[in-house]
């Protein structure tokens, strides 16, 4: 019946104990030889079914042909069948050049029962006309392709391909097919399906087949290793090499990860199944993220004999169920037209903010197919991302930049949407003021010994608890002293102003100044797998990606959520104009800093422990300054960078214009960033006086030429805006990365969180927000 063959109902009173693979039988393999023989013998006595094996000194009786090559009757039999190796039996040669094939590319052993498994039983095919349906057992001869499966209709003539009669589709279904439903068949099953001709393939040639779901007996891939496929992104890599490690959003393609266990406990076993099905919705999904992955477009891809294709076609759709909830597959912005999640059609959720983690979020709830409303305090949407076109180029007054391409869904919906990614390069020439170019000899031996000291925090916090946390300021400083001290080194003035400058790289990426930040802490998240790749910048900004998420929502601008009332078993929310909602469900999405100061109500209050984790983190803040030029005075120096640094000239303008990013190689624009305690220098100046005080650290950087005014400029005010008053979350000295999750954790099952200080894996991104928003989604779904 299934792949190697599931016994029928009128043998399970037989089945006792399970072996190591899986199946028990009531008596020894000789036996039921005897047994079965008997019944041909009943069957027909006119034809002569068995014979002594001609092999000296062997008592066994077996079947004359062991691989079905003279009577078709034999198939049934011969996963239990003696089987000599002697050279004179019809089929022997055949098996043993599967095998060679089978034990060249594969790990599992190559019996009897996996040949007759992978070679010799009956496809099964479904028929595509819509009011059909019905489950046909193909001819021995024919062979299941993609394209055949896509097309057949009942009574198809395979080799002239049309079909018979109009009634061909009113012939009963073959009643085993009935049987495959049953929960006992998937436990009878006596060996794990394989693939062949998987969407995988391509993407697993370094793995055994057999390991991640696929047949040994197919030629090995000519793909080079990896998901180097013509046309596919290289950003798109769903799968872990064997030895690698620390890729996010990868998935072992041999393993079930945890929440597959959960979702699947029948695989725990033996997960081949589930991973031969899983591999390929991520395959196929990979290949082509344009367009919804339905059931239809991937039941044909599974190609294997027997009936268990019947049984794997029916857990493909449990697994396209699964993986679209959670949002690995049919995400980013697609626009479905029916319900993914059927069922949840009649809740209805209620998202406060409308930034990458609402957006996210509305967009996917609205594709399960719930109602969705989002409401938003400012004019526009976006929140923290805000794009300005101003300056002929865009210019991303918040986010802009993709840090690791690899996997990270802003890749996959640029790849959807066909907007350009610029690859940011790596080389960084440090100006000192006064015009000279640092030696890079000089900035790579001083950033040797910056990350030597940050090690050096590291590895004193190996022991501490969370109460003997200390700020990473302090600390940095400590080591570097005691640096000084026992290795008798002295460090010039320029090497002190470019550790500075590394300093102030730390700051930006903490978004904070030193002494606020944990230094147990501060690099939390490192622990956990991160985007790789290439960084980007997003050369028509991130609003681009996040209108056409909002594209088809019921948005609610200039609506400033004042209170959330869950006391009761739906939610209200009330607006501050005094509008009210109410819903099943609300997903918070607004920043740290608003959560910190109380602007929305709660009834009843958060939980203790939740205002506990909100205040243990810190809001950062960062802000940019973009100026516009008549020419690219910059470009002789900087020889086509994509950036230049600043040295600072002491340690109290650290982080005052320290990177400037040069914004288009077509275009006249830089911007540049200002951190850390160089914040409070710009606190009360007009912006006019800030773009003056950059003009003149860049008049310093090129003091061999006239720099000339700027024609335009932006100065962004992220500290008070009201909507934000933050630019990115961070961890204060004696908090810790937990506080992320605790923040993230729903209350009552009916009010949710999201956003960037929700997400303990890629905080500080908009790509962790976006990544909350979608987590959320999933679980307001399964809940």
């Amino acid at each position: 019946g299934g792949s190697g063959r599931c016994r029928g109902r009128k043998r399970s009173a037989a089945v006792g104990g399970t072996d190591s693979g899986g199946r028990g039988r009531s008596s020894t393999p000789a036996a039921q030889v005897r047994e079965k023989a008997e019944e041909w013998h009943d069957d027909d006595q006119s034809e002569k079914k068995f014979r002594k094996c001609e092999k000296s000194g062997c008592p066994a009786t077996y079947p004359m042909c062991f691989a079905s090559s003279i009577s078709e009757k034999c198939s049934s039999l011969t996963l239990t069948a003696h089987l000599c190796s002697c050279s004179h039996k019809d089929g022997y040669e055949t098996f043993s050049s599967w095998k060679r094939v089978w034990t060249s590319n594969g790990k599992s052993e190559p019996s009897l029962k996996a040949f007759m498994a992978d070679q010799q039983l009956p496809y099964w095919v479904q028929c595509t006309k819509a009011d059909c349906g019905k489950w046909r057992q193909l001819s021995k001869e024919t062979h299941l392709s993609a394209a055949l499966a896509s097309s057949y209709r009942c009574g198809m003539k395979l080799n002239s391909v049309k079909v018979e009669g109009s009634d061909a589709c009113s012939q009963p279904e073959d009643v085993r097919v009935a049987g495959v439903t049953d929960s006992w068949w998937l436990s009878m099953l006596i060996l794990p399906p394989l693939f062949k001709d998987s969407p995988a393939s391509p993407f697993l040639s370094s793995y055994y087949p057999d390991c991640v779901g696929m047949s040994p007996s197919a030629s090995p891939s000519n793909q080079p290793p990896g998901n180097q496929l013509p046309g596919l992104s290289p950003y798109f890599q769903p799968f872990y090499q064997p030895n690698e490690c620390g890729k996010a959003l990868c998935v072992r393609p041999d393993m079930m990860e945890l929440d597959e266990l959960y979702e699947f406990p029948e695989f725990s076993r033996d997960p081949t199944m589930y991973l031969a099905l899983r591999n390929l919705v991520l395959a196929a999904w990979s290949r082509d993220c344009k367009e919804v992955l339905t059931l239809q477009k991937c039941t044909p891809h599974v190609v294997v004999r027997g009936l268990v294709r019947v049984r794997c076609v029916q857990e493909l759709d449990r697994v396209l169920y699964f993986m679209s909830r959670k949002g690995l597959i049919n995400t980013g912005a697609l626009q479905i037209k029916w319900p993914l999640l059927p069922e949840s059609q009649h809740n209805k959720v209620l998202v406060i903010g409308a930034g990458a983690a609402g957006l996210a979020a509305a967009r996917q709830l609205q594709n399960f197919g719930m109602q969705v409303v989002v409401l938003e305090a400012r004019e526009r949407i976006g929140g923290r991302v805000w794009d300005d076109a101003s300056l002929g180029v865009t210019v991303g007054c918040g986010a802009q930049i993709v840090n690791g391409c690899v996997n990270n869904p802003i890749a996959l919906m640029c790849e959807q949407l066909g907007l350009r990614m610029h690859t940011l390069g790596v080389r960084c020439e440090l100006i000192q003021e006064g015009g000279r170019v640092t030696d890079p000899a000089l900035d790579k031996r001083m950033d040797f010994h910056f990350n030597a000291v940050l090690d050096a925090v590291s590895e004193w916090r190996k022991d501490k608890s969370q109460s003997q946390d200390a700020p990473l300021g302090e600390k940095i400083q400590e080591v570097y002293k005691t640096f000084l001290q026992e290795s008798g080194l002295q460090f010039t003035d320029l090497e002190e102003k470019v550790l500075h400058f590394h300093l102030s790289n730390l700051e930006y990426a903490c978004g904070s100044t030193l002494d606020q930040v944990s230094a147990c802490s501060w690099d939390h998240n490192e622990c956990f797998a991160q985007f790789s790749g290439d960084h980007t910048l997003l050369t028509d900004g991130y609003s681009s990606v996040l209108h056409k998420l909002a594209q088809g929502l019921d948005i609610r601008l200039n609506t400033a959520v004042q209170h959330v009332d869950y006391s009761g078993e739906g939610v209200t929310v009330t607006s501050r104009c005094g509008s009210r909602w109410s819903a099943q469900k609300v997903l918070v999405t607004v920043p740290l800093a608003l959560l910190q100061k109380n602007v929305i109500g709660f009834s009843p209050p958060l939980p203790d422990r939740k205002l506990k984790a909100i205040h243990s983190l810190g809001v950062g803040v960062i802000e940019k300054v973009a100026l516009q030029f008549p020419t690219r005075f910059w470009d002789s120096k900087i020889q086509g960078a994509d950036y230049f640094g600043h040295i600072p000239p002491c340690p109290e303008k650290r982080g005052l214009f320290s990177v400037f990013y040069d914004m288009s190689p077509q275009e006249c624009v830089l911007m540049t960033v200002v951190t850390g305690e160089a914040l409070s220098l710009l606190r009360d100046l007009q912006d006019s006086q800030v773009v003056d005080l950059c003009m003149s650290v860049l008049r310093e950087l090129f003091q061999e030429q006239e720099v000339p005014d700027p024609l335009r400029f932006l100065v962004t005010h992220w500290s008070t805006d009201s909507w934000a008053q933050m630019s990115y979350s961070f961890v204060k000295t004696g908090g810790s990365g937990e506080a992320y999750d605790i923040i993230a954790e729903d209350v009552q099952g009916k009010l949710f969180f999201a956003g960037e200080a929700t997400n303990r894996h890629f905080p500080q991104t908009v790509t962790g927000a976006y990544l909350s928003g979608v987590r959320e989604a999933s679980k307001i779904a399964a809940l």
